[in-house]
């Protein structure tokens, strides 16, 4: 079991959404010279095997019924490889793709094989739409008292019990101090969190009594269900605490307290998949950090260096974090500006100029198309300074503000290699912007100390400018040197750095929406005729 010192509440582990997927194949080729192939069809993750089909008899456009069910990570790259087999042993041929592009898409998702012939089609169904999220208020009567000088400083600890037994800490409330009788807050959680979609399974609670030093006291525990808690209050819903080795240890033990359920509500809401499959796209910009402290790019010293043998730390996050972007993005088209240089042929300072050199429009076609413009950049613009973050996150929000019907969220990400140099300017621009469709990632790059982007990324203490504060938490701020796999692998590196920026979009999406009353539209219908080019696809 999980020591409740381990936990934190920010970071906690919830199950993921679950996602059907259900594949259609179309004009398969004839291996059979009397009859129509047999196509059986295995598919796989990288790393393991998820499930096989059905086979189905006599047809070359087998519409396969099997659901496959899968956890879906935005912050992830989620890697999927479609096998067909005629009569389950004879390969016919193969494709890949991740779960996030078939996500992205809008209706299903089309993979053509060689001369045109369609291969097969996922399409997604969600198993749960809205998630569900219940609020709920307990309070306790005359527990043990486990303090010398005092009463108790009780605290619970609610654990969703897992298919092999154990058990997974999901909450923990407020400690309350001095006191056997107390009232927690009430407090949401998701219902997923609680018991996995499963209503009978068991809920147990532990009562704590809190110790400054971390070690805590056990006052007793009890066990429910969500469908015993979803009766609100009542006379099933008052818990006797045990504890077993009072139990065990006194003859004339009753309890060590009881536990009341005060209140108990489900509210509906929902959720990131939701909104993407309706066509909400994610707009995707980069920005990279110019300034001279980089060092120069031609020296192996340089942040900037272009190395023939390896991607630079500036090239790794923007690859990191776009490629797994870009599947919400169906034009694949992203704006990338450079702060900070020198440019040419005047000398004139910019800090938001485009790296493809084309101010009317400064799209890159693909997260390729963005690296490519900007190792051109570095071959022509004189790093500088300041690093000044103002001027491309109002650029940005500007192109947001026009946008606000939930059609589109933008993402600004931000590399840079040292400390900002308007930070007052800055605070106002992401003040304004957090009323905005809009998240500001940002990635520090080099040994550089980065205590003052702390002051943005509003997880403890939400931004404020001219007293005003910003509406949501919209900035994620991490150092790079953090995710650095120390044993040189930049695959590792960069799939640790984006999980945990990218972790905070999905919620930061949702509460926009919220904010706004914008309800995500229905998903359309699959649709039947390919929409684009082969991915990696071999027959």
């Amino acid at each position: 079991m999980a020591s409740i010192g381990d936990f934190d509440p920010l970071h906690s582990t919830v199950p993921a959404t679950k996602i059907e997927v259900t594949v259609s194949c179309r004009n398969l080729l004839d291996m059979d010279t009397f009859s129509k192939s047999d196509p059986g069809k295995d598919s796989s993750l990288l790393e393991f095997s998820f499930g096989r089909t059905e086979v189905i008899e006599n047809t070359l456009n087998p519409d396969f019924v099997r659901k496959f069910v899968l956890d879906f990570f935005f912050e992830e790259k989620q890697n999927l490889r479609f096998d067909v087999y005629f009569c389950i042993s004879d390969f016919l041929g193969q494709t890949f793709c991740t779960l996030g592009e078939i996500i992205g898409s809008t209706g299903s998702r089309d993979f053509l094989g060689s001369a045109g012939m369609k291969l097969w089609s996922p399409t997604l169904s969600m198993r749960l739409s809205l998630q569900d999220i219940a609020t709920m208020q307990l309070c306790a009567n005359k527990l043990d008292k486990k303090d010398f000088f005092g009463k108790s400083d009780p605290f619970l600890v609610f654990y969703r019990s897992n298919e092999d037994g154990t058990f997974t800490i999901c909450h923990k409330t407020e400690v309350i101090k001095n006191t056997l009788n107390p009232v927690w807050q009430p407090f949401t959680i998701p219902v997923r969190a609680l018991c996995n979609g499963d209503y009978d399974r068991t809920v147990k609670i532990d009562v704590y009594d809190w110790d400054r030093d971390g070690s805590h006291d056990f006052i007793g525990e009890f066990t429910t269900s969500y469908r015993e808690l979803s009766r609100g209050q009542s006379q099933f819903n008052v818990y006797e605490v045990l504890n077993p080795k009072k139990k065990g240890k006194k003859k004339k033990y009753v309890n060590s307290g009881t536990v009341t359920l005060l209140s108990f509500k489900v509210e509906s809401e929902y959720t990131f998949v939701d909104f993407i499959r309706g066509g909400t796209q994610l707009n995707f910009t980069v920005a990279i950090d110019f300034t001279a402290s980089n060092g120069n790019p031609a020296q192996p010293t340089s942040l900037h260096y272009m190395s023939p043998y390896q991607m630079n730390t500036y090239a790794m996050a923007l690859k990191a974090v776009g490629e797994i972007i870009q599947d919400y993005d169906s034009d694949k088209l992203f704006p990338a500006y450079g702060f900070g240089a020198k440019l040419p042929p005047d000398g004139k300072i910019s800090h938001a100029f485009p790296l493809n050199g084309n101010s009317e429009d400064p799209n890159c076609v693909g997260i390729e198309g963005v690296l490519e413009a900007y190792f051109q950049s570095l071959r022509t613009v004189q790093l500088y300074g300041p690093t000044n973050f103002a001027p491309v996150i109002n650029q940005v929000a500007r192109s947001a503000q026009d946008i606000t019907d939930g059609s589109q969220y933008f993402v600004l990400l931000m590399i840079t290699d040292g400390v900002i140099s308007d930070m007052v300017q800055t605070k106002e621009a992401v003040v304004n912007a957090s009323a905005l469709p809009m998240s500001i990632i940002i990635v520090g790059v080099g040994p550089a100390e980065f205590d003052a982007m702390e002051e943005l990324d509003g997880d403890d203490v939400r931004v404020s400018s001219r007293g005003r504060f910003a509406e949501r938490d919209i900035v994620q701020f991490v150092p790079f040197r953090d995710y650095i796999d120390r044993s040189g692998n930049q695959v590792l590196s960069m799939a640790r750095l984006a999980k945990d920026v990218l972790a905070e979009i999905p919620d930061q999406l949702l509460s926009f929406m919220k904010s706004k009353g914008i309800d995500p539209r229905p998903a359309p219908p699959a649709s039947g005729t390919p929409s684009k080019p082969p991915l990696n696809t071999r027959i």
